[in-house]
This record gives C-alpha cells, structure tokens and sequence, in this order.
C-alpha cells in the first residue's frame, strides 16, 4: 500500500494511491493503523489535492549510514579526511526536529542568517509498533514503511556550530520534507537483496539537472540494525521516523563540494527546485523560497563567575 495524507476541498484526509488516484480511508483510521484496511468513498485524481507529509512524527532520528557521504561532507564542513573510526562502531544518529517537517511539493525557506543552504537525500523507516532492546531479527516486524526524507541542512551555521561539540543546532532545524508517501513494507521487499539491504535507485536533481545517483543498499547498516540500535535502552514507539543518513555519490551538495574542493554546484538559492526521487516510493519536488531575517541576539556574556 502507499498511504497519503492530504488535503481535498479544505478537509484534511488519510487515503490509499492507487496509480493516478487516491481513495480516503474510513475517519479515524491513521497512516500507521491503515494496513488491510479497505478504503471508502470516491476515488480523487492526486492532480486535484494536496499532499502533506505522510505524517506527523513524535520523533526523527536520523542516522549516517553511507561512508561515500560522510568521506565528502566531512572534507567540506571542517576541513578532515578520511572517516572517523568510531563511525564504524554502531549506526550513530542525532535527533532533529519533528515540528519542522514539511510536504512534498511545499516551499523551503532559507534558514535566518544562512547563505549556504543544501538539501540530503534519505530514506526513511517508520515504526508502527513499540519496542525495546530489539534484535535485528525482532526489528523487521517493527517497520511499517518507508519514505523519502530530504534532510535539509544550513552548512555555514553547521558548521560554526559543530564547532561547540554537541552537532547541529539552527543548521537543521528549519525544513524536513517527508513523503510523498507512506509505503508499506510489503511493497519494499522484492527490491530486498541477499544481506538484508533494500537495493533502490535514488537521484537528486536541482533544477531539473541530476547532481547525484546511488543505491539505497551502499548503507552500511540496514533499517533492522539501526531500529535495533535506536532501541538500545530506549524504546521506539509509532510515528518514529529513522533515516538512512545522505546517500553517497551527490546525495548532497557539500559531499560534492569536499570531493571537488569548490562550491560547485553553488549553494541553493531561493528560486532553485529540488527532486528527490527513489525507485519504489516516488518523488518529492520543492522550492527554495526566501526567509526570514534572524532576530538580533547578543553574544555570551563573560562572567566574573562570581560564588555565594
């Protein structure tokens, strides 16, 4: 199944794609609740609504999987080659903000204060069911679907931030965009290689021009591992959205701009239109729009630090 959520004549509904069309589900019945439900009433051309993000996550973890990606990010946001050893240890992931997430065909403002704005081409796993300290094995029935996420980043607050060792702040917490939909892991699996990895085609264009190609199956740890992972000690509960990190090979532009040593292509730019698209899920297509300007704070005071 591909589940939208979407907007038609002012009403907010959950539906089933069905090639051209979408049908609503019955009231009530969420994304995460829709597997073997039938759909009622009429069927809707997808021309004639509009689509929101899939849904609304509690929490988004997201991952850095690809070794290409983080060989050429690296190089570019602070300067270091080569991947730290560490990365190789577990399939880390930061929490971003789930109140910043954006439809797929909506606009993009640049973030307040930043002149250096790149989009990420990801995958996502959602849960649809609790658990803690899950097996790999036991992670599998805790994937409902996947979707698109476009994870976008400020570079230049980025990178200043990172600098302060706790990772990115402002530099992620403008824009998100999920979907188009929600597809059900069923629908995945005839693309499932031999070692678990969801073998699927991604691109990434900038208006209109492709800047970068790779396979969904180059991560290093597949979504069982990291859903495992992301359970340690903790829980993952319905709605969390875990992605795959930035595929290698132009999964962004920073990547490129460390492998080439310049901004080539420039950064994005408002007018600029970006595709993200993966074999098996679809596309989702948005606009870089001007923002705001960032409201004027003062730097840290130096304190006398003073005691009672």
């Amino acid at each position: 199944m591909r589940i939208a959520t979407y907007v038609h004549d002012g009403r907010r509904h959950h539906g089933v794609v069905e090639d051209t069309v979408v049908r609503p589900l019955p009231d009530g019945v969420s994304p995460l609740d829709a597997v073997g439900v039938r759909p009622v009433g009429p069927a809707v051309p997808l021309a004639d609504v509009r689509l929101l993000p899939p849904l609304e996550p509690p929490t988004i973890r997201d991952f850095v999987t690809f070794e290409e990606h983080v060989e050429g990010v690296r190089r570019s946001v602070d300067g270091a080659t080569g991947v730290p050893a560490a990365w190789y240890d577990a399939p880390t992931f930061y929490f971003t903000n789930p109140y910043a997430v954006v439809g797929p065909h909506d606009d993009v403002p640049v973030p307040p204060g930043s002149q250096v704005l790149d989009f990420e081409l990801e995958v996502a796993a959602v849960v649809g069911r609790e658990g803690r300290d899950l097996t790999p094995r036991q992670a599998r029935d805790h994937i409902v679907g996947y979707t698109i996420l476009n994870d976008w980043s400020a570079r230049d607050l980025q990178a200043r931030e990172m600098q302060v060792g706790l990772g990115p702040c402002k530099g992620k917490d403008t824009a998100a965009t999920l979907g188009p939909y929600l597809v059900t892991a069923d629908e995945l699996e005839p693309y499932r290689d031999s070692e678990g990895f969801l073998r699927l085609g991604l691109t990434a264009t900038v208006n209109g021009e492709v800047v970068g190609e790779d396979l969904l199956s180059n991560m290093s740890w597949t979504f069982e591992e990291m859903v495992a992972y992301a359970s340690r000690g903790s829980v993952v509960r319905p709605g969390d959205v875990l992605g795959s990190g930035t595929c290698g090979n132009g999964g962004c532009l920073a990547e490129l701009w460390g492998v080439r040593g310049e901004r080539r292509p420039p950064p994005l730019r408002p007018g600029d239109t970006v595709t993200l698209t993966v074999e098996g899920i679809g596309s989702l297509t948005n606009t870089v729009v001007a923002g705001t300007a960032p409201v004027p704070l003062p730097a840290a005071r130096r304190r006398t630090r003073e005691r009672p």
